[in-house]
């Protein structure tokens, strides 16, 4: 009997990523009401997150809600971003470093196996690193794990890959 596999993780898409931010920076040189300000997006590091700035609080969350905006017209989930980290404000200017959120911690796997253990008895879920392999004889079953997972709400991103 022919056995049929996929993994979920948790990535992002570089290149969509860097959709999102020439969009941003685009959008943000065209806003009225980012004119004279310090208004702007930059990268962290090695392109591993969004440097937001703004002349307050205010401004980082208007250039925040513009980067969500075109996230979700790539079809990206901005649960990738880490707004963990609390804004810096220096010299008239606040500055917001978010990360992005790559790869499933082990509670974060293991909360994943647990409930395909739970809901879904007839599928095996192993954690690989920082992947879940799910491994089933029925490919039905699989898409079913599939639906039960994208309708959990989690606070990281959820991509299915290597589907066989």
């Amino acid at each position: 009997m022919p056995s049929f596999s996929f993994d979920i993780v948790s990535e992002y898409d570089k290149a969509e990523m860097n959709n999102v931010f020439s969009g941003t920076e685009r959008e943000i040189a065209t806003r009225y009401d980012f004119k004279g300000t310090p208004a702007a997006i930059e990268w962290l590091g090695d392109k591993s997150g969004f440097k937001l700035i703004g002349s307050g609080q205010w401004q980082c969350d208007a250039v925040l809600d513009i980067v969500r905006k075109k996230l979700a017209s790539r079809n990206q989930s901005a649960k990738v971003l880490d707004l963990s980290k609390t804004p810096v404000e220096s010299n008239l200017k606040t500055t917001w470093e978010i990360p992005f959120k790559q790869g499933l911690s082990q509670d974060n796997a293991k909360l994943i196996a647990k409930q395909l253990r739970d809901e879904a008895p007839k599928v095996k879920a192993q954690i690989q690193g920082d992947a879940v392999r799910v491994t089933s004889s029925s490919k039905d079953e699989l898409q079913t794990v599939i639906s039960l997972l994208q309708k959990a709400d989690y606070d990281f991103a959820l991509q299915f890959t290597n589907y066989r």
